[in-house]
């Protein structure tokens, strides 16, 4: 397995990972089962706070491996606060990961249940100078996570990031995408989950605090039947669907993760 094509396929996918990039294999890897009963509430938990500049959005582009928007972080015009973290995180990205039909695709298991998309709103830390230096810190990124589930109602707030996807249908593909605030995307309860973990794509950096949050947020079936019109395959190559682009659940080893809510 060459080291610049990890993907989820059976031949460089998540069981493989770890051949290229051992932290794959580390103690705080993440996804993670989060079982309810396993869960400790923390009253000492604070709020979290986002305050995002919609003229911060820049790009929305298809890598090959996921549909990701990219944010201004040059300085702290869209941060997030409070919660289990310490200063200001500034937003870098956000991007998905979803599965090949509804009953799947989410990374964060909830007490045995699947979500059809994961949400994944990536802040790091600007102590540490860049984001490069972040990610060799424990407390270098924080990522907000939100799951997806499908209902009969499809919440408007996904529709601006999916009226992109035929601008950026195959793999390398970019396009403008400016005014966009992704606090939109948030639920309206703020109740969290919070574990220290991982990256859950390769190098697998165990820098993260994660804010799950407890509420999934609603989208249609035709809204995640779009998100699977995208390929991973190039423009002129044949067609591959770009699906199942989640990583499976991670050992727990051990970690204690903490609810903000009882």
């Amino acid at each position: 397995m060459a080291q610049s094509v990890w993907g989820y396929d059976s031949d460089n996918g998540p069981d493989r990972w770890h051949e290229n990039y051992p932290m794959a294999k580390g103690d705080k890897q993440s996804p993670i089962e989060i079982n309810s009963k396993d869960v400790r509430h923390d009253a000492s938990l604070a709020p979290w706070h986002a305050s995002y500049d919609p003229g911060a959005a820049k790009t929305i582009l298809n890598n090959g491996r996921t549909c990701r928007v990219v944010f201004d972080d040059t300085f702290d015009r869209s941060v997030l606060r409070g919660g289990p973290l310490t200063g200001a995180y500034r937003l870098r990205q956000l991007h998905l990961h979803w599965g090949s039909s509804d009953d799947h695709g989410s990374e964060h298991v909830i007490d045995g249940v699947k979500y059809a998309a994961e949400l994944h709103m990536v802040h790091w830390n600007p102590k540490h100078g860049n984001f490069a230096g972040a990610l060799k810190q424990p407390d270098g990124v924080a990522v907000v996570g939100i799951l997806l589930k499908v209902g009969k109602t499809p919440k408007p707030e996904m529709k601006r990031i999916l009226e992109e996807i035929d601008n950026i249908k195959t793999k390398g593909k970019e396009a403008p995408f400016q005014h966009f605030d992704p606090s939109i995307l948030f639920p309206k309860s703020r109740d969290y989950w919070t574990y220290h973990g991982s990256f859950t794509t390769p190098p697998c950096e165990e820098c993260i605090t994660w804010i799950l949050l407890r509420e999934p947020i609603e989208v249609s079936s035709d809204q995640m039947a779009k998100l699977r019109s995208l390929s991973k395959n190039g423009e002129n190559e044949p067609v591959n669907p770009l699906v199942d682009n989640w990583r499976p659940p991670q050992p727990v080893k051990g970690r204690i993760v903490r609810a903000s809510f009882k």
